[in-house]
């Protein structure tokens, strides 16, 4: 049973939730290859192949796989298919936009965001914004799966993987790369995080993110927004946990002016304690949270920086 898994890279370095992606893959089989599509990422596959549990890692390295086109991606991905019974990849916007395009070609389902392994054919997922947890048995002959890092831990990196260059090109040319206009920062990645600070529509305007950030710098936080904050423009959309945003399970969540609506609940409800900060004692997240402060976030938050 050989699984071939899509690395989620910046052709720099390994992103940590192909780290728990390999994770995912381990419990249904031993023979691993991991796939690093790129340009100028050979620093992305030496650090790939130290990644316990991989046999292989491959490397298409074009400027055709600059920026990860899906189209280009999913066709070099099909090329290789059938010598796998299950392709994976995490569960972001790369693997979401990638896999489908694979299983429709395929003529296969996609089993998203995948949170448990029971079998090599069996997993959980969570349905209904995380209200309901279904077990699914996959009959496909090849197995398309994402996988919810958050639920899975990262592997070590003690390996010695071979690396093997895949020499055919697939340019589709149907789209092509511009830039990255990702916002680059020094604090944690939100899905990797230990603690998380997250501020709702309540936080009124972008400039007052700064009195979670200030937060965030004293205990080496990432810092998340709603979906509300997010379609309010107050801050970037790659911020946003929720079910639409990112899925995050951090040891501590700090929610700071949200109502607690089922999409935000859906991205955090698996952090291990949650605290929630709110002027209106009657708002859902109260019923999640393990510590709850009814306080204005404008007195609240200054002292409690301070307090730190």
């Amino acid at each position: 049973m050989t699984i071939l898994i899509i690395a989620e890279h910046d052709n720099i370095k390994l992103k940590e939730i192909t780290l728990n992606t390999v994770t995912a893959a381990t419990e249904i089989g031993t023979e691993i290859d991991l796939l690093i599509a790129g340009e100028n990422c050979q620093s992305v596959a030496e650090e790939a192949a130290k990644v316990s549990g991989v046999k292989r890692v491959l490397v298409a390295d074009n400027a055709c796989y600059k920026g990860q086109l899906a189209e280009n991606v999913s066709a070099l991905v099909l090329s290789i298919a059938d010598n796998y019974s299950h392709i994976m990849s995490p569960s972001t916007a790369n693997g979401k936009n990638i896999l489908p395009r694979v299983a429709a070609k395929l003529d296969v389902s996609v089993l998203s965001d995948v949170m448990a392994v029971i079998s090599a054919d069996t997993f959980k997922r969570s349905i209904y914004a995380g209200n309901v947890i279904a077990t699914l048995q996959s009959l496909d002959p090849i197995k398309i799966i994402t996988v919810r890092g958050t639920a899975f831990s990262s592997c070590e990196k003690n390996g010695s993987a071979t690396i093997e260059p895949i020499k055919s090109v697939h340019n589709e040319a149907l789209s092509i790369f511009i830039n990255d206009n990702s916002v680059v920062n020094e604090r944690p990645e939100l899905t990797s995080a230990k603690i998380v600070i997250s501020g709702g529509r309540g936080m009124q305007n972008g400039e007052n993110f700064s009195m979670l950030e200030k937060v965030a710098d004293k205990v080496g936080a990432a810092v998340g927004a709603t979906r509300a904050a997010v379609d309010a423009g107050f801050v970037p959309n790659d911020m946003q946990v929720g079910q639409t945003g990112k899925i995050v399970a951090p040891d501590l969540y700090i929610a700071v002016a949200i109502s607690g609506a089922v999409q935000h609940l859906a991205g955090m409800k698996e952090s291990k304690v949650i605290v929630a900060i709110n002027k209106d004692p009657d708002a859902p997240i109260f019923q999640v949270a393990d510590y709850g402060l009814i306080a204005d976030l404008f007195d609240a938050l200054p002292e409690l920086e301070k307090a730190l």
